[in-house]
Parts: C-alpha cells; structure tokens; sequence
C-alpha cells in the first residue's frame, strides 16, 4: 500500500471497515489488497471492491503463511487473479457474510445460493 494510495480511498475503507474481518481489532489497521497487485503495484487495484482493512498481524500471516492463506482465500480476503471482486467477505467477528462494491460499500449477503 504504502503512501501511493489516495487518501480519500483509504479513508472511505476505514470507514466502512472499522475493525479487522479477521479478528476485531480496530486500532492501526492497514488497507489490505484481496487481489495481489505483484511487482510494482498497479494502482489499478485500488478499487473498493479489493480493498479490505485489517490488522497488521493478519496482513502479515496472509502473506507469509500458507495456512492462514488459504483459509483467507476461503473467507474472501484473498482472492487469486482469476477470482471476481464480487467474491463475498466473510466478517468472522459479526459472522456476517458481505459483497463489498465498487462505491465504498457493502452489502450483507446470504451465501447459501452464492457459495
């Protein structure tokens, strides 16, 4: 992420993900990038709908654990190049699965027809 992102971007998904998906914390989250933007981090990723605020510690674990990989692939927090943005999130402390959208938003989502 770094300082290339806009700060308006970054701002609007902290406000719309006041706490990390992964564990609830809420202090010093960092925008975290479903889809990998690879070597020399295409800006065109910065779109809301691939952006998800989490604590420090889970981006880490998603990056450099193979397990914590994959169960946040599960979970939507992750996505592989060939996976859509409209590919639910998965809140684990709300227990509440959402579509995030290409306005800043989210949408709660019943996943029984989508998964």
């Amino acid at each position: 992420m770094g300082g290339s992102m806009k700060a308006s971007i970054r701002k609007k998904v902290l406000e719309r993900d006041q706490y990390c998906y992964h564990c609830g914390e809420f202090n010093d989250l960092v925008i975290h990038h479903r889809r990998n933007r690879g070597m020399g981090g295409s800006k065109l990723l910065d779109r809301y709908e691939c952006l998800l605020a989490v604590c420090p510690l889970y981006n880490g674990l998603m990056e450099s654990d193979a397990g914590v990989a994959v169960a946040a692939r599960g979970w939507g927090h992750k996505l592989g190049s060939w996976e859509d943005f409209d590919k639910p999130v998965f809140d684990s402390v709300k227990f509440i699965w959402y579509v995030l959208d290409s306005n800043g938003g989210k949408k709660e989502i019943n996943v029984e027809g989508y998964i």
